[in-house]
């Protein structure tokens, strides 16, 4: 494949490949899995009998169990490839989804979102190292089309979990998408493990490999800005997935099929931006998009968070989702250009630590003072997540 960058004007389906289309499969099922068990947290937690706090703590087990495994994934990319640990860490994911729903105390649900959290965090290492491999065989900012199947994958699990949350129960709604993610992770699994083994990655005449010896630790520096601005963008996705039906429900006072048509609103916003997230790129530039996504995303958590009527709330989760689109994808894909895999694995797992961060810090928040003051918190995350850019575009180059 030439190694050229593509003019804007190409063709847009021209670098469409089998890889490609099977690797935005996985970020597609990736999505599901998670909005599956999403839309499904009030049900669980009335069954678990948790309070606010201590449902933040079991939701702590998910990005504790991410961010653990999320360093021995990136060796094991380095070591088997990317793609044979994509298929395996989705696979674990698919099995992982129905349990929650099987349990009866908050230990009980923290031991499984472990599982779970092992299954997603390792997914997302080694798809997005997958992803930042095909980029640079395209020579395209195309990232945030892998994220936009993410993002899609989220609508539809958002989307149809909600529709079927009077006839199925929770234990049923979860083992049918963990099903349908296995299914999917095969056949996606076998194209992606045929398709043509991408270049070894090999830094750009801009990156810090090629520089002077002060390069590196200016390339270093970079990376850990953009992990930053990754970390501040997964606060805000985090909370928002964890606590958007939730917020909906009791402060705002929805029912439970509209306030998973609430995070299904935040998730086609983001699935919209992210499809256009290549041609903003390559138009007002990538630092320009992730400033202008983290002011749009802070104004639209304020009012999400305050706003007492339910078609407002849901207009400002539509910002958020749009603000927050591609932030962190661009993030990653410009610390993978920086670094290599190397640095995809150190910017993703600060990005994912906002996870961790991020429910247990909402939890206690809400029950210190109330939850819409404290999902005001990513409005403030999401205003360094619009700094941080700029900071990292004045480094020295």
């Amino acid at each position: 494949m030439c190694a050229k960058s593509p003019s804007p004007s190409a063709h847009p389906f021209a670098s469409w490949g089998t890889a490609r289309l099977a690797l935005t499969a996985f970020f597609a099922v990736d999505g599901l899995l998670f909005a599956a068990w999403v839309v499904r947290i009030p049900d669980v937690r009335s069954q678990v009998g948790a309070s606010h706090s201590a449902l933040g703590l079991a939701l702590l087990c998910v990005s504790a169990g991410a961010v653990a495994t999320m360093p021995v994934v990136g060796r094991l990319c380095l070591r088997y490839g990317s793609r044979p640990v994509t298929v395996a860490s989705l696979a674990l994911l698919a099995l992982s989804v129905p349990l929650p729903a099987h349990t009866h105390s908050v230990t009980a649900l923290g031991g499984v979102l472990l599982l779970f959290g092992a299954g997603y965090g390792g997914a997302n290492v080694a798809m997005n190292s997958a992803a930042v491999e095909i980029v640079g065989e395209l020579g395209r900012p195309v990232m945030p089309s892998f994220h936009a199947g993410y993002s899609l994958g989220g609508l539809l699990g958002a989307g149809v979990g909600g529709l079927l949350a009077g006839p199925l129960t929770a234990a049923q709604w979860l083992a049918l998408a963990g099903l349908a993610g296995l299914l999917v992770t095969v056949a996606a699994g076998v194209a992606l493990l045929r398709s043509p083994a991408p270049r070894p990655f090999a830094t750009t005449p801009s990156s810090p490999s090629s520089r002077s010896s002060s390069a590196p630790a200016a390339g270093r520096m970079l990376v850990l800005l953009l992990g930053l601005t990754a970390l501040c963008t997964a606060y805000g996705e985090g909370a928002v997935a964890d606590w958007t039906t939730l917020h909906l429900t009791d402060d705002v006072h929805a029912g439970a099929r509209v306030a998973a048509a609430g995070y299904a609103a935040y998730a086609l916003a983001m699935t919209t931006g992210r499809v256009g997230g290549t041609w903003l790129s390559l138009r007002l530039g990538q630092h320009r998009v992730m400033v202008l996504g983290g002011l749009t995303a802070a104004a639209g958590m304020l009012l999400a968070a305050l706003a007492p009527l339910v078609p407002l709330a849901v207009a400002g989760f539509v910002l958020v989702g749009l603000g927050l689109a591609n932030i962190f994808p661009l993030a990653i894909a410009q610390a993978g250009a920086a670094g290599g895999p190397q640095a995809v694995a150190l910017a993703s797992t600060l990005g994912y630590a906002g996870m961790l961060i991020g429910p247990p810090v909402i939890g206690f928040l809400a029950d210190a003072t109330s939850l819409p003051l404290a999902l005001t918190t990513v409005a403030a995350t999401a205003t360094v997540a619009a700094v941080l850019p700029l900071t990292a575009r004045r480094r020295p180059r």
